[in-house]
């Protein structure tokens, strides 16, 4: 008997599986919330709690998880000293333009060859290039892209999300990358700060300070890439239109972190706020992890995810081999 991948999309979780989900998922939240759990392990859950059983509540969690990561990420500031944040942001400006370059420029072949349209190829570049899930968000009402080009993009972004959450901490440490590698790597490779935060805390706190600061410094592209594409897909058509969503925690991460480094005083709060963010950011990736329907994976094809999927392991194995080659320090 064949298995049709269809099939798939169109079962709902029945009734007694979405009650024992509605036991579990708060179970999970608070497991989650306990110092020390591996924020892969959140994710892991989430998505099996999401896959087997359903979410009861999707909509409430995926809410709630873009404005705790949000909050976490200018928690993360409480431990960042601001020369660090001042240095590293400065960096990863200039690396982040190359890689947005390299970007989109891989990306504008690689659709050409699969026959992936040209919104669909703009969102999944402007989610690699920049920073997943809110660069979409921005660029999408820019280019005027429809909903279902809007899904499909966040979608395969969100699922490439995860791989990279349990994949990075592996290679690097088979590449050999020590602390500060590794968190650079990360905010250069991977989509959303959900994940390169979640990754880079696998190898200590210099790797999530450093990931944090130049993660963040690459969201900063955000305004000026949306802008250049809806000028891009405007031309001779002025369909593109809407406003650009700008993303207040990278102001917040900066404020946070001058007040905790010009106020030595706040040392013993900046750790606890430290602590509490990281344990926000791994709830954070539990919710996400829950977001993972069957809907959503049907929701992408096969076309736009082997555009995104070659297109990100182009620019992860290319940004690795220019940090191994000390191109990138």
């Amino acid at each position: 008997m064949s298995f049709d991948f269809r099939t798939l999309c169109s079962v709902e979780p029945a009734r007694p599986a979405q009650r024992i989900a509605a036991v579990l998922l708060p179970l999970g939240a608070a497991a989650a919330l306990i110092p020390g759990t591996p924020p892969w392990a959140a994710l892991l859950a989430g998505a099996a709690l999401a896959l087997t059983l359903g979410n009861p509540c999707a909509a409430a969690t995926g809410r709630t998880a873009q404005w705790l990561l949000q909050i976490a990420v200018v928690g993360l500031g409480a431990g960042v000293d601001l020369g660090v944040v001042a240095r590293a942001g400065g960096q990863g400006l200039g690396y982040t333009f190359v890689g947005l370059v390299a970007t989109f420029a891989a990306g504008a072949w690689l659709a050409g060859r699969l026959g992936v349209g040209a919104k669909v190829a703009a969102l999944v570049c402007a989610g690699t290039g920049i920073c997943g899930g809110s660069a979409i968000a921005a660029a999408a009402p820019a280019i005027d892209a429809r909903p279902e080009e809007t899904s499909a993009a966040l979608a395969v972004v969100f699922l490439l999300n995860g791989v990279a959450l349990l994949v990075f901490p592996v290679v690097g440490t088979w590449a050999g990358l020590d602390a500060r590698q590794f968190g650079l790597w990360c905010a250069l490779a991977i989509h959303d700060t959900s994940s390169v935060t979640g990754a880079a805390l696998t190898h200590g706190h210099e790797a999530l300070v450093i990931a944090t600061t130049v993660k963040l410094a690459r969201a900063l592209w955000i305004v000026p890439v949306a802008l250049l594409l809806g000028a891009w897909f405007r031309r001779g058509t002025g369909t593109a239109r809407g406003v650009i969503q700008v993303p207040w925690f990278i102001a917040g991460f900066v404020a946070v972190s001058a007040l905790f480094t010009l106020v030595p005083a706040l040392q013993p709060a900046a750790r606890i706020t430290g602590a509490v963010s990281r344990s926000l950011l791994t709830l954070t990736l539990f919710l996400i992890g829950t977001g993972l329907s069957p809907a959503v994976v049907c929701t992408v094809g096969a076309r736009p995810l082997v555009h995104a999927l070659l297109l990100w392991v182009l620019i992860g194995t290319g940004s690795l081999a220019a940090i191994l080659a000390g191109l990138v320090r």
